[in-house]
């Protein structure tokens, strides 16, 4: 999905800020939030890229101003109120205030027919570029990636294509890659420095490189 989540390469956010000594939770109720997250997930048979989505579907002002596990926070209740587990209503009274939740989900599944692919059609040192592909749905290809050129560093097991089970009770596997690609490839003349990044994706994503 393209979304205020997908800021790779975007200017004007400044350097990462980032701590080697950082706590896994700097809160209780962060810790709270994973269990919460777990709970409703299973509840709800939530599929992991039902979930991402759900955070991609934050309104832009909310997500910049909230942190990690606020986005958390916000996607599973937005996933616990759509299952019936519960209601905004219900929320907003236990928080004491308005509760927001992520926008509607207008995603859909990718056109079939989806059928297991499990033996890669790449191999490591092949040139591929990936699909151009702008949805209201999920993905894990990051919008900076595509339409770009890049090799195949790595071969990887099959996993299930997130694009799918976001959208859908069905679930597919399909090889997945870590593809080597230069940041000047990326971003032009944005690059400071020539160096190799370095991106995990499936290989429904990928074509040949002409």
């Amino acid at each position: 999905m393209d979304g205020i989540h997908d800021l790779g390469g975007l200017q004007g956010f400044g350097a990462v800020d980032h701590s080697p000594s950082e706590p896994v939770f700097a809160a209780e109720w962060e810790r709270r939030a994973v269990r919460v997250m777990l709970a409703v997930n299973i509840a709800a048979n939530v599929s992991g890229g039902a979930f991402r989505h759900s955070i991609e579907r934050m309104d832009p002002a909310h997500y910049l101003v909230s942190s990690y596990y606020e986005h958390w926070l916000t996607g599973v209740s937005t996933l616990a109120v759509e299952a019936g587990l519960t209601s905004q209503a219900a929320l907003s009274a236990r928080a004491g205030g308005s509760f927001p939740l992520a926008d509607p989900d207008r995603g859909v599944a990718p056109p079939g027919p989806h059928e297991d692919r499990v033996e890669p059609s790449f191999a490591v040192g092949d040139r591929v570029h990936v699909r151009e592909r702008h949805s209201f749905g999920h993905s894990r290809a990051p919008r900076y990636v595509q339409g770009r050129r890049g090799v195949v560093a790595r071969v990887d097991g099959a996993s299930n294509f997130p694009d799918l089970e976001a959208h859908s009770d069905d679930r597919v596997l399909d090889p997945t890659y870590s593809i080597a690609f230069s940041s000047r490839e990326l971003w032009g003349d944005g690059a400071e420095n020539d160096c190799t990044i370095h991106v995990d994706l499936w290989e429904r994503y990928l074509e040949a490189a002409p």
